[in-house]
C-alpha cells in the first residue's frame, strides 16, 4: 500500500508499545508519513525523528504524566502489550497481563477522549487472533484480546458522539522479539506457516500500514472494526 507522504502531516499520533516489535513499526510508519509521533514504553530506545518517553499503563499517574506533556492529539495506537506464555494460570500472572493488555488500553482511551475529541481524532487498538480463539497456554492474554475486541467495539458507540472513531487490528505471526522463540523452533515455525495461506510469518510494516489506513481519511465511516492482519490464519 502507497499512502501520500505528508499524509499525518500537521499530526499528533502516540504509540504505546512504540519502543519495539508492532509497536515500533508502527510509529516508523506514521512518522513516515510526516507525523508528530510519541512511540510511549516501558524501556528508552534511541528513535530517530520520534519522541521517546517512558509509560506504564497501568499506573494512572504515569499515563497521567505523559498526558500532561500534550496540548494536542489526533491518533491513539494501544500497542503496550504483555504475554507469558506457560505462567498465566498463576492468578497473579494471570491479572497482571489483562491490567496491562485491557485495562491499560481502557485507560489510554479515556485519559485521551478530551484531545481527541477536539481533533475528531481517531483510536487504533490491538487485538489478537486470539481476540477469536483459545490458547491453552496463555488465559491471560486470550481473555485480555477478547476483552479489547469488545472494548473497541463498546468505545466506537460510546465515542461516536465526539466524533472519534475506534478500531483495532488484530495481528497474527508476525516476527518481533516476542515471537522470536517460534521462529527459532522448526517445527512450530513450520506448523505456522502451514496454516497461515500466504506462507510466510508477518512483518511489523504489514501491521503498522493496516493501522495508518484505519485512522486516515480513507477509513472516515469506519468504527468499531476488528481487522485481522494474519495471512489469512483464521480463515484456513
Amino acid at each position: 500500500m502507497t499512502f501520500q507522504a505528508d499524509l499525518f502531516k500537521s499530526k499528533t499520533v502516540v504509540v504505546t508499545g512504540g519502543t519495539q516489535g508492532i509497536g515500533a513499526g508502527i510509529a516508523q510508519q506514521f512518522s513516515a508519513l510526516g507525523a508528530r509521533v510519541i512511540a510511549a514504553g516501558l524501556s528508552r530506545t534511541d528513535m530517530p525523528g520520534i519522541e521517546v518517553v517512558e509509560l506504564d499503563v497501568a499506573d494512572s499517574a504515569s499515563v497521567g504524566a505523559l498526558y500532561e506533556r500534550l496540548d494536542a492529539l489526533d491518533v491513539l495506537v494501544n500497542c503496550a502489550g504483555m504475554i507469558r506464555r506457560g505462567d498465566e494460570h498463576d492468578i497473579e500472572t494471570f491479572e497482571r497481563v489483562i491490567a496491562v493488555n485491557l485495562n491499560g488500553t481502557m485507560r489510554m482511551c479515556a485519559a485521551a477522549r478530551p484531545l481527541l475529541a477536539k481533533a475528531k481524532g481517531s483510536i487504533v487498538n490491538t487485538a489478537s487472533m486470539l481476540t477469536f480463539f483459545g490458547g491453552g497456554l496463555v488465559p491471560a492474554y486470550s481473555a485480555s484480546k477478547g476483552g479489547v475486541a469488545q472494548l473497541t467495539k463498546s468505545l466506537a458507540i460510546a465515542y461516536a458522539t465526539d466524533g472519534i472513531r475506534v478500531n483495532a487490528v488484530a495481528p497474527g505471526w508476525i516476527a518481533t522479539p516476542l515471537t522470536q522463540a517460534l521462529q527459532d523452533d522448526d517445527g512450530r515455525s513450520q506448523a505456522i506457516l502451514e496454516r497461515t495461506p500466504m506462507k510466510r510469518w508477518g512483518l511489523p510494516e504489514d501491521v503498522a500500514r493496516v493501522t495508518a489506513f484505519l485512522a486516515s481519511p480513507a477509513a472516515s465511516f469506519m468504527t468499531g472494526a476488528i481487522v485481522p492482519v494474519d495471512g489469512g490464519y483464521l480463515v484456513a
